[in-house]
Formats: C-alpha cells, sequence, structure tokens
C-alpha cells in the first residue's frame, strides 16, 4: 500500500464522518499488519462520548488482530492539515512499540500534506511499560 493509498483512503473515509455539531469531518487510513483499516470521526450531542476518527481506525484495527501499526494518514480541512489530538496520539502509542517507526500522514482537501512520526507528535507519550506489573 502506497502513501498516495493511504491517502486516498482517508479522504474517502470523511464523507463517512458524522459530525453535526462541529462540521470537523476527519477521515483516516491506517496500514496495520499490512491491511487498511479506514474511519472517521462520529460525534455525540454529548460531546465526551465523541469519537475521534483514528481512535476509530486502532479500535477497528485491534478488534480485527491487526496490532503492529505501520503507517496512519489523517485527512481533514484545516490548513495546514490537522494533526491528531493528544488523545488519539496516546492510542497510537499503546499499539507502537517503536513509536518512532509509526509514520503520521497529514493531508487536507487542498492537497497539502506533511509527514512526522508519533515520536515527534508524542515525545514522551505513557507506554504499557511504564505500569507497574502486579505479582
Amino acid at each position: 500500500m502506497t502513501d498516495e493509498e493511504l491517502v486516498y483512503r482517508a479522504k474517502g473515509a470523511r464523507a463517512r464522518a458524522y459530525a453535526p455539531y462541529s462540521n470537523f469531518v476527519v477521515g483516516v487510513a491506517l496500514l496495520a499488519d499490512g491491511e487498511v483499516f479506514d474511519a472517521a470521526n462520529v460525534e455525540n450531542a454529548s460531546y465526551g462520548l465523541s469519537m475521534c476518527a483514528e481512535r476509530n481506525a486502532v479500535m477497528r484495527a485491534i478488534l480485527e488482530g491487526a496490532h503492529h501499526l505501520q503507517v496512519v494518514a489523517v485527512c481533514s480541512s484545516t490548513s495546514p492539515p490537522a494533526a491528531p489530538c493528544g488523545m488519539c496520539l496516546q492510542t497510537l502509542r499503546e499499539f507502537t512499540k517503536d513509536p518512532g517507526s509509526l509514520r503520521i500522514l497529514l493531508c487536507n482537501e487542498k492537497g497539502e500534506q506533511a509527514e512526522h512520526t508519533l515520536a515527534t507528535l508524542l515525545p514522551h507519550g505513557f507506554k504499557p511499560e511504564d505500569l507497574p506489573r502486579r505479582a
């Protein structure tokens, strides 16, 4: 799967977003274990119950048995393209052994693109190993 194909899938996922309150629609295409999982954000009148596109894509991947995240393409309408929120970055961190290897492609409707790694966007993320193990 090329970066261009992932960006195309992320843009397509935006069309399925449910964002009647913020009108901020986001689409994501996540490559994990060689498979693509796309998703969009879904809002709720009780704002705290809303789900970001990134977390929806990660949950789809995990529930389908894909645990090795490789590349994430995030498409929004902002200029410059919006990066995932802190909650989404931390969710990506949960399922990434090496945050320096997880590429995050940002894009928008205007064709602007940027590339980062999870380590760049979340330099001090909390990892599962930070929790004490119970005996």
